[in-house]
This record gives C-alpha cells, sequence and structure tokens, in this order.
C-alpha cells in the first residue's frame, strides 16, 4: 500500500492524534503533568545523559501506552458497542498495559531520584 498523502499531512495527523488523546482522555492528561514535573525535577538535579536518556524513554514509554489504550478502546467501542464479556476484557486488559508501565515508571524515577534526593541532606 502506498502513500496516500504526504509526510507533512502524517505529521499533521499524529499530531490532531496526540490533541484529540490529550483533550478525550483524563489520564493522559495526568501522564503528561507528572511528566512534566519529572522533567523540572532533572533540570534541577542535573540529570547526566544516561539519566536523561532513561527518564525520556521511560516517559515516552507511558505515554505511548495510554496512547495505544486509547485506540484499543475507540476500537473496542466502535465494533462492540453494546457491553460483551469479551470487550470488558480487551479494555481491562489494556488499561492494565497502562498499569504495569506507570509502575515502572515509578520504580524507574525512586532509582533516578533518590540518590539525588539523599545527596541534598549529606
Amino acid at each position: 500500500m502506498g502513500l496516500r498523502h504526504s509526510t507533512t499531512k502524517s505529521f499533521i495527523y499524529a499530531f490532531e492524534g496526540i490533541r484529540t488523546a490529550f483533550r478525550r482522555e483524563p489520564n493522559l492528561r495526568i501522564h503528561t503533568f507528572i511528566a512534566v514535573i519529572v522533567l523540572l525535577a532533572a533540570i534541577f538535579f542535573k540529570f547526566n545523559s544516561i539519566e536523561w536518556l532513561i527518564l525520556a524513554f521511560t516517559i515516552s514509554f507511558v505515554i505511548a501506552l495510554e496512547l495505544l489504550n486509547t485506540v484499543l478502546e475507540a476500537v473496542v467501542s466502535l465494533v462492540s458497542p453494546e457491553v460483551k464479556p469479551d470487550a470488558k476484557v480487551a479494555k481491562d486488559v489494556s488499561a492494565a498495559m497502562v498499569l504495569v508501565a506507570a509502575i515502572a515508571a515509578l520504580l524507574v524515577g525512586i532509582v533516578l531520584f533518590i540518590p539525588k534526593l539523599a545527596s541534598l541532606f549529606t
């Protein structure tokens, strides 16, 4: 299947998708708010390049999975507007995927920030 539109249009559609998800999904707004706070903390603590890389990957991973969760929930709602057990499983497992990533991100944050916080008190 070939391109039906320009690369520029692809970027426009992608940013539209982010904007739509941001408007529709409160959890995406929460993840973004927390990411901004964490990024500001990383600036304050003067993270090195490896710490920045780990942090950027972790934040991107959670945001990407939140976007994927939004897609899966929309598709499930589209193909199964009525409540069905399998539709519930798909939505619940999709939400669980984001939860697992968020917990992993919390653990990464603990590993990255605890030594920085400890150095403030020594």
